[in-house]
Formats: structure tokens, C-alpha cells, sequence
């Protein structure tokens, strides 16, 4: 029994170390790098998975993303009795906290139009609000939209959420499933991405939605690039729909020379920074739900397939 790790090799080198520490009966293996007999393999850590590797590991029993995301795994291709567990590490929660919070105040304080007007040579005067007087909707309730809410709380937001499950935060004005999406549309100026990609969110993000937010609205997508319709967005944006977006995520990545959205006077691009594991913690936390795995306990992030998240 053994497990493999297919990825970046310095992170492969740090997980080695660790797994090696804290628990030195399991053999830790690198995709490339040790000499792997495929029928001992048990668990793989990966981002994007080595092709065709369902066949190649008929053993596999669990496979560990070392990212908080699983859409870039061929899910539907695994066996039914492979668990699939997401990354939930501090430096992606903390990071994606701290990148909501810069990308909410760009947009409440106009960062885009005022950052044209200076590359135009232009010194216009627009007048400015408060944090209060901003509601931001945050979109997505899980680990990394409850960290984000507690990031923006001290900043003075006013503060929505919606999910697909019903939740209850402090504070927090809560809208869940089909039902309360229109309500949390129309309640928010602001609005945050932080959904997992699944069928029901893919294009998420599009002119019917848009159409229901409030006229000069702003978007922020750190979640996936498969939530946003693209064309949709340049449309609301030409149209003064929307008034500006921050965009964390595309599809596909990276963008092609020449997509519209690197020149698009209203979009803030960047190139899927806003967090990203950090090797020793997130080595930490895989040895962690290793021993749990051994042990028979609960391991923290496994996923509901049937749910996609």
C-alpha cells in the first residue's frame, strides 16, 4: 500500500519530507521520480490527474486534490468506491480572504474608472461612498465565502450571502437555493463568486443573472472560470449593466493572446492568484487526513459526489 503524488516537484519534495515524519509506515511516492508498482497504489494526490491513471491504479481508494477545487479531475470517470477529498488548508482560506477584501474595495472605491482616467491623462473627480453604504453578496457559503465575510465584516460592508443550502451567519442577510437567488440578486451591489463548479453553477455568471442585479453592479469571480459566460460579461459591461469586474478565474487558462478581457477598460484581470496551497501547511494537512484515513475517522473535505462538492 502505498501513496503517489502527481504534481509540482518542489511541493513533492516538501510532502515527502513531511509524510515521512508523520507517518513513516505509509510509503510516499512521486509520479516520475520513485519506481511505483501501479497495483500498490491506494491514494493520489493530484491536481490534474496523470492520464488514463483510473486504469492505471485498479486499487485506488482515495484520491486527494492539493487544491480546494476538484472540477479539474475526470471525476465521472472514477469507481464509485473511490472517495475523493478537497484540500482545506489555511493559506488557500486566509488567501482567498484577503483577495475578497482587496477586490471589494477596489470596486467600492471605483479603482477601475479612476485608474483610466489616469491612464487618459485625466483628473476627474467622482464622488465616493462609504464601506456601509455597499452590500456585497457573496455567493458560495462554504469554508472560503464564511472566511471572506469575516475578512469584510471590520471594513463596514453590508453583507448577503446565498448558497444552494440554507445557512445561518451572524450578521448576514442569508438567500439559498433557486428560490431566494433572485432576492440576493436584488439586494446587492457587489457581488463575489466563491462557488464550487458543479453543473447547476456552470455559467452562473450570465446576462440573465446580470439582468437581475442592480443597474451598475460590479463582479468579482475567484471561484471558476467555468461560472462566467464571457461574452455575457463584456455585453453588461458595454451596456453599463454592469460598471466594472474583477476576475481571478477564466476559461480557459491561460487566456489567449488577444482575448477582450486583458484590454477591456473595466476588467481587472488576474492570473488565478487570489490563493494558492502553501506547501509545508498543506502538507500538514494531508498528513492529517492520512492518519485519519488509517484510523477509520472522518477526514476533513471529503466530498459528496453526488453533490459535486
Amino acid at each position: 500500500m502505498i501513496m503517489l503524488y502527481h504534481g509540482l516537484e518542489e511541493r513533492g519534495r516538501v510532502w515527502a519530507q513531511i509524510m515521512a515524519e508523520r507517518v513513516p509506515h505509509l510509503p510516499f511516492r512521486r509520479w516520475g521520480h520513485d519506481a511505483v508498482d501501479p497495483a500498490e497504489v491506494r491514494f493520489l494526490a493530484a491536481w490534474n490527474a496523470p492520464a488514463d491513471f483510473v486504469a492505471q491504479f485498479p486499487n485506488l481508494e482515495v484520491l486527494f486534490s492539493v487544491g480546494a477545487g476538484i472540477d479539474q479531475l475526470p471525476i465521472a470517470d472514477l469507481p464509485p468506491q473511490v472517495r475523493v477529498v478537497r484540500m482545506v488548508e489555511q493559506g488557500i482560506i486566509t488567501g482567498m480572504a484577503e483577495y475578497v477584501a482587496m477586490a471589494c474595495l477596489a470596486m467600492h472605491r471605483d479603482l477601475p474608472f479612476f485608474i483610466n482616467e489616469q491612464r487618459a491623462g485625466r483628473w476627474t473627480y467622482r464622488h465616493t461612498r462609504l464601506a456601509a453604504e455597499t452590500r456585497v453578496g457573496i455567493m458560495g457559503l462554504g469554508e472560503l465565502g464564511k472566511a471572506a465575510i469575516e475578512m469584510l465584516r471590520p471594513l463596514g460592508f453590508t453583507l448577503s450571502g446565498w448558497s444552494r443550502s440554507a445557512h445561518e451567519i451572524p450578521g448576514v442577510a442569508c438567500h439559498a437555493g433557486a428560490e431566494g437567488l433572485e432576492a440576493f440578486l436584488a439586494g446587492a451591489n457587489t457581488f463575489v463568486c466563491l462557488l464550487p463548479l458543479t453543473q447547476e453553477t456552470r455559467g452562473i455568471l450570465c446576462r440573465e443573472t446580470f439582468g437581475k442585479m442592480p443597474r451598475g453592479s460590479a463582479v468579482i469571480n475567484a471561484g471558476r472560470g467555468g461560472h462566467l459566460v464571457a461574452d455575457d460579461l463584456i455585453a453588461a459591461l458595454d451596456s453599463g449593466r454592469l460598471r466594472a469586474a474583477m476576475l481571478d478565474v477564466t476559461d480557459p487558462e491561460p487566456l489567449p493572446a488577444g482575448h477582450p478581457f486583458y484590454s477591456h477598460p473595466a476588467i481587472f484581470l488576474t492570473p488565478h492568484v487570489a490563493a494558492e496551497t502553501r506547501h509545508a501547511t498543506a502538507g500538514e494537512v494531508l498528513a492529517d487526513n492520512v492518519i485519519r484515513l488509517l484510523e477509520g475517522a472522518p477526514l476533513v473535505g471529503e466530498v459528496d459526489r453526488t453533490r459535486g462538492y
